[in-house]
C-alpha cells in the first residue's frame, strides 16, 4: 500500500480539503486589517481538518489515527464557531456562509463516522 497517498482515498480527508480550499478562497475578500487576525484564524482551524487527518493516517497506529481524528473535529468545531462570526461581521454573504457550511457539516458527519469506525477497531 502507498502510505503516502493512502489518505487521498479517504472521504473525510476529501471533504475537509475542500472546506480548507473553499475557506481559503472566500477569505481573501476579509478585510486587509483582519490578516492577521480572523483571516488567519479561520484559515489555520480549516487547514487543521484535511492535515490532522493527514498526518494521523501517516502514524501508521490506529490509537494515533484516532487522536489526530479527533484533533481534525475540534478543528472543525472552532472553524464553525468562526464562520458564524465571520457572517455576524458580514465579512461573508448568507449564500457564501451557507455554501462553507454544507460543506463543512458533511465533512463533520463522515469524520464523526471515521472517528467511530476507529473507535469500534480499537476497542476490538
Amino acid at each position: 500500500m502507498n502510505r503516502e497517498k493512502s489518505y487521498k482515498r479517504l472521504r473525510a480527508w476529501e471533504l475537509a480539503h475542500r472546506f480548507a480550499i473553499e475557506v481559503y478562497k472566500i477569505s481573501k475578500g476579509f478585510p486587509a486589517e483582519e490578516l492577521y487576525g480572523l483571516t488567519s484564524q479561520i484559515r489555520r482551524s480549516a487547514f487543521s481538518v484535511p492535515l490532522n487527518i493527514v498526518e494521523g493516517q501517516a502514524s501508521g497506529s490506529s490509537k494515533e489515527f484516532l487522536r489526530f481524528l479527533n484533533i481534525s473535529n475540534r478543528s472543525l468545531a472552532e472553524a464553525e464557531y468562526l464562520l458564524e462570526v465571520v457572517l455576524e461581521l458580514d465579512f461573508i454573504s448568507k449564500s457564501e456562509y451557507e455554501k462553507l457550511e454544507a460543506i463543512r457539516l458533511e465533512a463533520g458527519l463522515v469524520l464523526n463516522g471515521l472517528i467511530k469506525s476507529m473507535k469500534d477497531k480499537i476497542s476490538k
